[in-house]
């Protein structure tokens, strides 16, 4: 799966898989808003009544402010959720002596 967190000019964050993209639109689906809390971050379920059948939403890229990769964290949260349920290790870089 390609997720990605989206900061749409609404100010959302949203984070969701990306199904196709093209010059002027972003195909996603599973989209889950970030909430900050106090100590931690929330979910909730983004455009909640999208119709089962065709749950892909086209996003104009007009209102996408900016596109970034998933926190290792944040995206174990997310696949929890919404993906394979397999939890990857974080990576980790070389030890040089």
């Amino acid at each position: 799966m390609d997720v990605r967190l989206f900061r749409i000019v609404t100010g959302e964050e949203v984070i969701a898989e990306v199904v196709d993209e093209n010059a002027s639109t972003v195909t996603v689906r599973n989209g889950l808003v970030v909430i900050p809390q106090a100590q931690n971050i929330g979910f909730a379920p983004w455009s909640a009544v999208v119709s089962r059948e065709k749950p892909e939403l086209e996003v104009s890229r007009t209102h996408i402010v900016y596109v970034a990769e998933v926190e290792h964290n944040i995206r174990e949260k997310y696949d929890s959720i919404y993906g394979s349920k397999l939890v990857t290790p974080e990576p980790k870089g070389l030890i040089l002596q």
